[in-house]
C-alpha cells in the first residue's frame, strides 16, 4: 500500500490575524498568505495547517464560529480563500484548516433559533438545562474560568459552555447536529481543503447524568464528567468514515490532556489519523528527564497503525523557545536548534508554529488594554473579583493569557516586522527589528538557517521521514536514537548538557556513516572517535545496502 502523504509531510501552523496582513489593515488575511507561500516554499515546509477563518465575533479569536461556511471578511472573501487553495496546491501544499465541531458562537443562526423558545425545532441542538434549586445545574467550571452555565431570562433555562459564554456547546447526542456537521466537512473538502484538525475534539459529548465533578486535594476541579465521555470514540469514528471517503483526506485531533493513554484512545483503528501529543509538547519548562520519559512512553504506548506528532509550540501555548531557555538568550538559542532537530529527525509527524523557524520570543501585555486573549481577559476580571489588585490581576491574566504566541510574524526590521503597513491587531513581539525573517537569512548559523538544513535532509532520508527505532537511549544529558528504514539508517545524537560526550565505541550504525548535519561543525572525519560538544545536534546517515 502506498504510504499516506501525512505520514512524512512536515506541517506548518498559520495563525490566521498574525502572519501576513494583504490589504493593509493591521489584520493577517488570505491574500497575505498567498503573498509568502514561496517564503514557505523556500523554507521547505509541505503542509500548511489554518486556524479559524469563518465568520465569527471572535471573542476567542475565531473558534466562535457564527457561520461554517462563510469566509470572516477580516480574512478575504471566497474567491480569495479559492486563490489560496490554488496557489497552495500549484506548489505542492497540502492544506488542512481548523475546525470546531463541538460548539458554536452565541451569534450563530443554529443557536438564535434554539434559544428562541423551548420547543423550537432546534432547541436540542444545543445542551439545555432547567435551574437547580434555583441555581446552575451543577458545578461544571469552564475551561476559562468560572461557572460553566450561562442562564438565558427568556427561556427560563441554562445553555451549557465548556469555554467561553459567547461558546455554546452543541447537543452530539441529537443525529440532526452530526448529519449538519458532516455537511459542513463536505463543503470545505469539496472546495479542495486536504484535511481537518479538530479544535477540542475530546469535549464533544458530556455525561448524560450531569454528576457533578470532583476536586483535587488543591481544589482544582477535576473535568471527570465533562470531557472524554462514554459514546464520544463512536461519534469520532463517525466523522472520520464520512472524511476518509476522500481519497487522501487527512484527520488530526487536538485532545485535551497530557495523558498518553488517555491520548492514545482517539487515533488508529478507524478513528483520527493523529493526535496531538501535548504530553510531550506542552511541558512548562525544560526538563530532558521529562522530555526521555514522554518520548519513551509514546513508543511504548502506541499502537502499530498510530504515529504519534512533534510540536513543542502553538497558539495555545507560550512559545517553546522562551519556555526553554531559562531567560538566558545564548542557551534559549541553542536548546532551541535542540528541539528542532528533536521534531524533525524523530519518529512522528512534525508541526512547526509560524515563527518557531527564527525563534521569535513570548510577548507579554503590559496593561490589561494589550491584552486580547478571552482566557486572559477572564482571568483578569475574576482575580479583581476576588479581591486582587489590578497589578496582581495582570500578572495573573498573563499567566493565562495566550497571547504570548500570537503576535504578528516577523518578515523584516521595518516598523510592523513586514506583517502590515498599519497598527497590526495586537503588539508586535521583542526584539522584531532585529529578529526577522530577512534578518536571519543573512546569518548563516541561523535558527533559520538550521531549520532550512533539517528538512531539507528530513525530505531526502527515508530513516528520518519513515524509519523505526532500532534504538533509543539516553547517556548523561544527551538522547540518542537510531532510525531505520530499507536501505539506510540515521543516527541522531542531541547532547541537551554543557558538558562534552564522547560516543562511546560501543555505538554503532550498520555501513560507512557519515556527518550529515551538526549545528557546530561542518564535517567530520571518525565516527567511532566522535566527540559530542555542548549543546550540539548531530545526524549520522549510513546506507546500508
Amino acid at each position: 500500500m502506498e504510504t499516506p502523504w501525512w505520514k512524512s509531510a512536515v506541517f506548518y501552523e498559520i495563525y490566521m490575524p498574525s502572519f501576513c496582513d494583504g490589504n493593509g489593515d493591521g489584520i493577517g488575511d488570505f491574500a497575505g498568505i498567498v503573498s509568502k507561500l514561496d517564503e514557505l516554499q523556500e523554507l521547505g515546509v509541505e503542509g500548511l495547517w489554518l486556524t479559524p477563518f469563518y465568520l465569527s465575533p471572535k471573542v476567542d479569536n475565531g473558534y466562535d464560529i457564527a457561520d461554517y461556511t462563510t469566509i470572516d471578511p477580516d480574512y478575504g472573501t471566497m474567491v480569495d480563500f479559492d486563490t489560496f487553495i490554488r496557489e497552495a496546491h500549484d506548489r505542492g501544499f497540502k492544506v488542512i484548516v481548523d475546525l470546531v465541531l463541538n460548539h458554536t458562537s452565541v451569534e450563530h443562526p443554529w443557536f438564535k433559533e434554539s434559544r428562541s423558545s423551548q420547543t423550537n425545532p432546534k432547541r436540542d441542538w444545543y445542551i439545555w438545562k432547567d435551574p437547580v434549586e434555583g441555581d446552575v445545574p451543577n458545578n461544571w467550571e469552564s475551561f476559562f474560568g468560572g461557572p460553566a452555565w450561562e442562564y438565558d431570562e427568556s427561556t427560563g433555562q441554562y445553555y451549557y459552555h465548556a469555554f467561553a459564554k459567547e461558546q455554546v456547546d452543541l447537543n452530539w447526542a441529537n443525529p440532526d447536529v452530526r448529519t449538519a456537521m458532516k455537511e459542513v466537512m463536505g463543503f470545505w473538502l469539496d472546495r479542495g481543503i486536504n484535511g481537518f484538525r479538530l479544535d477540542v475534539i475530546n469535549f464533544l459529548k458530556v455525561s448524560g447524568e450531569f454528576l457533578d465533578n470532583p476536586y483535587d486535594a488543591a481544589g482544582e476541579q477535576q473535568h471527570v464528567h465533562d470531557k472524554d465521555q462514554a459514546g464520544i470514540l463512536d461519534a469520532i469514528a463517525e466523522i472520520c468514515a464520512y472524511v476518509h471517503e476522500r481519497e487522501g483526506a487527512f484527520m488530526v485531533g487536538e485532545i485535551g490532556s497530557e495523558d498518553m493513554d488517555v491520548l492514545s484512545r482517539y487515533s488508529g483503528k478507524g478513528l483520527l489519523d493523529v493526535v496531538f501529543n501535548f504530553n510531550l509538547g506542552s511541558q512548562e519548562t525544560f526538563s530532558f528527564d521529562r522530555l526521555y520519559t514522554e518520548l519513551q512512553k509514546m513508543e511504548e504506548v502506541h499502537a502499530s497503525d498510530q504515529v504519534p506528532t512533534l510540536f513543542f509550540s502553538s497558539h495555545d501555548m507560550p512559545r517553546h523557545i522562551s519556555r526553554f531557555g531559562d531567560g538566558n538568550p545564548e542557551l534559549e538559542e541553542k536548546r532551541a536548534k535542540l528541539i528542532a532537530t528533536l521534531m524533525l529527525t524523530a519518529k512522528g509527524v512534525p508541526f512547526l508554529y509560524y515563527g518557531d523557524e527564527i525563534g521569535m520570543r513570548d510577548f507579554v501585555a503590559e496593561t490589561i488594554e494589550d491584552m486580547r486573549d478571552v482566557q486572559g481577559l477572564t482571568a483578569y476580571q475574576l482575580a479583581l473579583a476576588n479581591g486582587k489588585s489590578s497589578e496582581e490581576a495582570l500578572h495573573m491574566a498573563n499567566a493565562k493569557c495566550r497571547d504570548k504566541s500570537r503576535t504578528p510574524m516577523q518578515w523584516t526590521e521595518e516598523k510592523f516586522g513586514g506583517f502590515s503597513d498599519a497598527e497590526p491587531w495586537i503588539g508586535m513581539g521583542p526584539q522584531h527589528r532585529l529578529l526577522n525573517v530577512r534578518a536571519e537569512k543573512q546569518r548563516p548559523d541561523s535558527i533559520y538557517q538550521f531549520y532550512r538544513k533539517l528538512i531539507a535532509l528530513r525530505r531526502r532520508h527515508p530513516a528520518l521521514h519513515g524509519g523505526y527505532y532500532a534504538l533509543m537511549e539516553r547517556r548523561e544529558d544527551t538522547l540518542l536514537y537510531v532510525r531505520r528504514a530499507a536501505g539506510e539508517e540515521a543516527l541522531v545524537a542531541l547532547n541537551f548538557g554543557a558538558k562534552p560526550l564522547a560516543l562511546s565505541s560501543d555505538l554503532r550504525i550498520a555501513g560507512n556513516p557519515y556527518l550529515a548535519l551538526s549545528n557546530y561543525r561542518e564535517t567530520a572525519e571518525d565516527f567511532g572517535s566522535f566527540i559530542l560538544r555542548p549543546y550540539e545536534a548531530v545526524v549520522w546517515i549510513s546506507e546500508t545496502n
